[in-house]
């Protein structure tokens, strides 16, 4: 990855470290708040006969987690086109 300045290389970095921040939250927030924090909440209601707080911790953060990556995969793709720094 060759950038033409300095400049332009610190505003990607700057860009992908505010992607990977958002990206950390959210999962923090699916995994360690829903499926810990907020579980006896969330277990008031249901979803496919399991208590959500139960599903948040055994499935949800899962499913979220690899929805993440196929977002920050997109998401770096289109960044790096930005950049124009692509593999393509």
């Amino acid at each position: 990855m060759a950038f033409e300045n300095q400049e332009k290389a610190k505003a990607y970095w700057s860009e992908n470290l505010r992607l990977m921040a958002i990206l950390l939250a959210i999962w923090f927030a699916v995994s360690f708040l829903f499926g810990i924090v907020l579980v006896d909440l969330l277990n008031a209601f249901t979803i496919g006969g399991a208590k959500l707080g139960f599903w948040f911790s055994q499935q949800g953060s899962i499913y979220v987690f690899v929805v993440l990556i196929f977002v920050y995969v997109w998401r770096m793709n289109v960044l790096d086109k930005k950049y124009n720094v692509d593999e393509a």
